[in-house]
């Protein structure tokens, strides 16, 4: 039994109390841990595809039987009701929608020919799983954050251990009994708990890894990935722009804008967080945003009605209320919302909208990670887009103009892995169909999405034939 010391509290957002604990194995377990699953991937990398399709979808099942339990669990340490109850459905949709498609993503990439250098030579590719990948995920989306990567990991023959962030935990008890109903799968994937010391000795065991989380974070992760020669894929922050010009629908625009800003109280990767519009339209823009916003509720006491939930991690809440600090002494206009409040114990933020802000302010540069939607003006395309280029990060971005064709001539100008046109937030929308590499600082490594977010958990490998006799050293002459 595990001393009190060793436990981690967990802190419920709408009470603000510790009322949940969690226990990291120690460095010992943990290496065990992965030498077991490395031990039973051998087997199921040998599965044929289509028994580990079999299988995963066994876990889709069972997840929907606990949707329920997992939904309440991960509204405990969210706060939020309504989207924690949907994700594992999303889940789900996850893994069928992988197994899907798997079988002709593999086989497309299974290449055989001749070989267009020596017309002698054939190759065969063949595709080995990495034997043992890491899952590093954050609090902002436990469940289906945690399985983003691990999904399509598990499918191309890989196993897998799970980290989530030790702020958001309660989802791994109930999806444990989900994995538990597989035992298949239960012998390759595994949840662990446990804080940044953890993931430390987590990236020392494992042969690849994936990481969704800071900036900050996201550069000790690389080092240390670098220094042990593995594979990192890195999903770090975001500082969305989103450009409105001066012929978009603006009831629309601030429609899309809105949602994108707080869905999830903005603590969302991919959230709106700096939006610029034509000064032409930018009073009309503004207005509706406002009237939009006003109209929306937090969701308080009852966590089943409102819009807006608490923030997460509680910290967050400073750091946002810093940001609109920043913008108003250096000349921002509040335009509704304003700082946090406590409520009940926990930190909640109305929908706010800040104007006349600029580059200078923290709210314009830095990760905010909250509801706020900080508005600027701009006079032609050129400024519009060196304004959104003008940024850290490059996660992705949005357009909304008077139809498709003109957004898109804006959007294929963004320095951003993703572009919404005519909406804002639609990121997902692509998971398995399109691929997207992140600028700047906001990430590395191949694409999670399209293709590439199954087959880069696969060394590939060539086999090649000589038909010939090989060349002889004799024959060849001075080098």
């Amino acid at each position: 039994m595990a001393a009190a010391e060793d436990r981690l509290p967990v802190r419920n957002p709408r009470t603000g109390d510790n009322d949940y604990w969690i226990t990291p194995p120690s460095p010992k377990r943990l290496h065990e841990i992965c030498q077991e699953l490395r031990a039973a991937q051998v087997a199921w990398g040998a599965r044929p595809l289509a028994e580990r399709i079999a299988v995963m979808l066994r876990w889709a099942d069972a997840i929907e039987r606990h949707a329920q339990a997992i939904g309440d669990a991960e509204a405990i340490d969210t706060g939020r009701w309504k989207l924690s109850h949907q994700v594992p459905h999303m889940v789900v949709d996850g893994i069928r929608g992988w197994c899907k498609s798997a079988p002709a993503l593999i086989d497309r990439a299974l290449l055989s020919g001749t070989s267009t250098i020596y017309p002698n030579v054939s190759f065969q590719s063949q595709l080995k799983p990495i034997p043992l990948l890491g899952v590093i995920s954050p609090w902002n989306h436990p469940f289906l954050l945690a399985t983003l990567d691990a999904i399509p990991a598990l499918i191309a023959g890989c196993a897998v251990v799970v980290k989530p962030s030790e702020i958001a935990p309660r989802f791994v008890e109930p999806v444990q009994r989900t994995v538990d109903d597989v035992p298949e799968l239960a012998a390759v994937l595994r949840f662990i708990t446990g804080d940044g010391r953890t993931g430390q000795a987590l990236i020392e065991e494992v042969d690849a890894l994936c990481f969704t989380g800071s900036v900050g974070t996201g550069r000790k992760v690389a080092v240390a990935c670098a220094n042990r020669f593995i594979p990192a894929f890195l999903e770090m922050g975001g500082k969305d722009a989103a450009v409105v010009t001066a012929t978009a629908d603006l009831d629309r625009a601030a429609t899309a804008v809105l949602r994108s800003s707080v869905f999830a109280t903005g603590q969302i990767c991919f959230s709106t967080e700096r939006v610029y519009v034509h000064e032409s339209v930018h009073d009309a823009f503004v207005q509706k945003l406002v009237e939009k916003s006003n109209q929306l509720e937090l969701s308080y006491p009852d966590p089943r009605r409102g819009h807006i939930g608490p923030f997460t991690f509680v910290r967050q809440a400073a750091i946002v209320d810093a940001h609109i600090d920043d913008a108003l002494a250096q000349g921002a206009r509040l335009a509704c919302g304003g700082k946090s409040e406590q409520l009940g114990g926990g930190h909640y933020m109305r929908a706010t909208v800040l104007t006349e802000v600029t580059h200078a302010m923290k709210v314009m540069t830095e990760e905010t990670f909250g509801p706020v939607t900080p508005v600027m003006r701009y006079r032609t395309e050129e400024e519009a887009i060196a304004l959104a280029n003008d940024s850290d990060y490059g996660l992705s971005a949005a357009v909304i103009a008077g139809d498709v064709e003109e957004a898109r001539r804006i959007g294929e100008r963004l320095d951003a892995g993703a572009v919404a046109l005519q909406d804002a937030g639609i990121t997902i929308a692509i998971l398995r169909d399109a691929e997207k590499n992140s600028f700047n600082l906001s990430g590395m490594g191949g694409s999670r999405m399209g293709p590439n977010g199954l087959l880069r958990f696969y060394r590939k490998k060539a086999l090649m034939a000589n038909h010939a006799a090989p060349a002889d050293m004799l024959a060849l002459g001075e080098a």
